[in-house]
């Protein structure tokens, strides 16, 4: 930021923020850390993307939030301060597969999709795997097998909706015991309130943790468009399906905006084979300095 021309500030929660000489309440940006054997492109490609932009445009700001995979503290913790941009655009890639089978390098997002987090509980009785008859069974893991088809199959039914179940906690554990109880983590997402709402009532469970989703702004997007547009590329428009720092500002009423690049790699993320290339990231870059100064 310094090399950048930039007068770097560090705020209470530990977010980097970059200024130009003309900060007019724009701010672009992303964050900087990464899941255990992430790539090396999430979050940072927003952050050093957003340097090249400001510096470029000569105005605006950059911003490196602090904690984003653990729930965007940095974002959260700027919010509760209420010392917020005017706008804000974020530089992502997609960490998908959607734009890489579309031939594509770029995609406006429309939205973050709601998250909801919880876990299903199934009850069994224990015994002797060797001793009690199939049929008279009350066998816990089965019973979360047909619960986690159900999670699947519910989810297949909603458009754009997607659940996961990642965890299994089975006890008592033991390869000659008959379960007992099975703990079944959900990961549930749709991106929309009708159908987020609709999703977690036909799972039949309640999140321990839920973040409504989120629009991005009209404002910012149709600049995106027109900018994309103006390049003679075809405007493609996806919603995330991940959490970023961008809907947290969107939901405490910052217009904000998010950028698309493609992913390759079968579109891998949180991963090290994560990769985008060269071309496609300096047309985002271009892309996005043209939006800071158009915005």
């Amino acid at each position: 930021m310094e090399e950048a021309g930039l007068a770097v500030e560090v705020d209470d929660a530990g977010n980097l923020i970059g200024r130009s000489g003309k900060d007019d309440g724009v701010w672009v940006g992303s964050h900087l850390d990464s899941v255990p054997n992430g790539g090396k492109f999430d979050g940072m490609l927003g952050v050093v993307g957003g340097i090249d932009a400001v510096a470029r445009a000569g105005r605006g700001s950059v911003v490196a939030f602090r904690d984003e995979e653990r729930g965007c503290a940095g974002s959260r913790a700027r919010v509760a301060s209420g010392r917020l941009p005017r706008r804000y655009v974020e530089l992502h890639i997609e960490q998908g597969p959607v734009l890489l089978e579309a031939d594509e390098p770029l995609a406006v997002v429309t939205g973050i999709t709601g998250l909801a987090r919880g876990e299903i509980v199934t009850s069994g009785r224990a015994g002797h795997a060797g001793t009690v008859p199939m049929a008279g069974r009350a066998d816990a893991l089965v019973a979360a097998a047909e619960l986690i088809l159900r999670v699947r199959d519910t989810a297949a039914r909603i458009e754009g909706a997607v659940a996961t179940v990642g965890r299994l906690e089975v006890e008592p554990g033991a390869p000659n015991v008959i379960p007992q109880r099975v703990v079944v983590s959900i990961d549930a997402r749709a991106p929309d309130r009708v159908r987020f709402g609709e999703l977690i009532a036909a799972i039949g469970f309640e999140p321990t943790y839920r973040v409504e989703p989120v629009a991005m702004a009209a404002v910012v997007r149709d600049t995106l468009r027109a900018t994309i547009a103006a390049r003679g590329l075809p405007v493609l428009e996806l919603a995330s399906g991940a959490g970023h720092d961008a809907g947290i500002l969107a939901a405490a009423g910052v217009e904000s905006g998010m950028l698309f690049v493609r992913s390759q790699n079968g579109g891998v993320s949180h991963h090290p084979d994560e990769l985008t290339t060269d071309e496609d990231v300096a047309l985002a870059v271009d892309v996005l300095a043209e939006t800071l100064s158009r915005l």
